[in-house]
């Protein structure tokens, strides 16, 4: 398990590969020590990498414990090392998605190439490696564009750009990104569609959709985050998605294990796809899907992958949302505000209330996406559902100072 402590959930994911039979080295870059507890007590044994991004020197490491101790699989769920997990099963001969299956699911390029060519609704788009690159792609496909690097996860380093005077302000903050994705800005909610499979058969299903868009989350500090899940994933006005999304995962041939997908849901009901990757979701996402269905798909995962099985519950029974809180203030976390009417009027719907301690430090909200604090919700409705999170997200302060 390539990196079984970082981030944060892959503990979860570490403890389900020994719940389900399997013998688990680790291989990280964290010290053995620094392992959250998760992690280590469910590992047979455990390899540190001074770099995993050094892959001569991994390679090696791996095919000395190779020798030691025959290695049946590898398995990695987070993005920058998917690639490095396919290397390694291509050069000690193992099962599993090969370096060549693993570059549609990184390279955002490829992958829409991929599917523009199977017939499913991309945003229109074009790699680029220098600036003349990026605003000749801006010209062609017309303002307002998103920029963001080909091989990145999640939000970091994209930026809506509605002019050109805006993507001249943009572009310094790309240095250091060797090549960008120049796409078509959508219009429309930000949905996800995540599934875990086993030899290209969907087992089990969620759809969610983020409150604001993932984008005005990311820069405005005031908002608190939200994200929801759908309790009936087979509802008329999700089946575009739906549809797109299990052909999706055909022509790019996914086979087993946990995926995570981003489209974009028009206010005419049109499905165009956004990006997906060959993981599970993050940012607590599979906390919801596991409150959704009362089920551990931490578990599931790791079922499917060294078992071939997956007997999880499946029906959705609840929708479920998060809703991530920014302190207010600067310094230290001094109270929270409004949280003893949102205990009395939503205490038995509430399945998580995780905040920053008082006397803590404010954390950065532009590097800790739950900020100062999560508060997990569930309901059978999912409109009931989201006027919870967004009542939370209202009336709760938390107040630095």
């Amino acid at each position: 398990m390539i990196s079984p402590g970082f981030p944060t959930e892959m503990r979860f994911f570490t403890r389900g590969l020994r719940t389900a039979g399997a013998r688990v080295i680790g291989l990280g870059d964290q010290h053995e020590a620094a392992l959250p507890a998760e992690a280590r007590e469910n590992l047979q044994g455990y390899v540190h990498a001074s770099s995993l991004t050094d892959e001569k020197t991994v390679l090696a490491q791996v095919a000395e414990i190779h020798r030691q101790v025959p290695i049946d699989k590898v398995e990695c769920l987070w993005e920058p090392y998917l690639e490095l997990a396919a290397k390694i099963r291509e050069v000690l001969n193992l099962p599993g998605m090969t370096v060549e299956q693993t570059l549609p699911f990184r390279d955002k390029e490829v992958m829409k190439r991929v599917l523009d060519t199977a017939g499913i609704r991309t945003p229109r788009h074009h790699s680029a490696t220098s600036v003349a690159g990026v605003v000749d792609a801006a010209e062609d496909i017309g303002y307002p564009i998103i920029v963001k690097p080909i091989s990145g996860a999640g939000s970091e380093h994209t930026y809506r750009v509605g002019s050109r005077e805006e993507l001249d302000g943009v572009v310094p903050l790309l240095r250091g990104v060797p090549e960008v994705s120049v796409e078509e800005f959508v219009e429309g909610e930000d949905m996800t569609f995540d599934t875990i499979c086993i030899d290209g058969e969907i087992k089990h299903i969620n759809i969610s959709t983020y409150r604001p868009r993932a984008l005005d989350m990311k820069f405005n500090e005031w908002i608190s985050p939200i994200t929801v899940t759908f309790r009936d994933v087979d509802a008329p006005e999700l089946a575009a998605g739906r549809e797109m999304g299990e052909a999706v995962l055909k022509a790019l041939d996914f086979q087993t294990g946990y995926t995570h997908m981003e489209w974009y849901r028009t206010p005419n009901g049109e499905a165009i796809f956004g990006e997906i990757g060959g993981r599970s979701p993050g940012a607590h996402l599979v906390d919801l899907i596991n409150y959704a269905s009362d089920c551990d798909t931490y578990a599931g995962w790791a079922e499917a992958v060294v078992k071939g099985t997956y007997t999880q519950p499946t029906e959705h029974k609840y929708s479920a949302a998060w809703i991530f809180k920014r302190a207010t203030g600067d310094g230290v976390i001094q109270r929270y505000e409004g949280l003893e009417s949102i205990l009395a009027e939503y205490d038995r719907h509430i399945v998580v209330l995780d905040l920053n301690p008082i006397g803590s430090p404010k954390r950065d909200w532009r590097k800790v996406l739950v900020g100062d604090g999560m508060v997990i919700v569930r309901h059978p409705d999912f409109a009931t559902t989201l006027a919870m999170a967004e009542t939370i997200a209202s009336r709760l302060r938390v107040v630095a100072g």
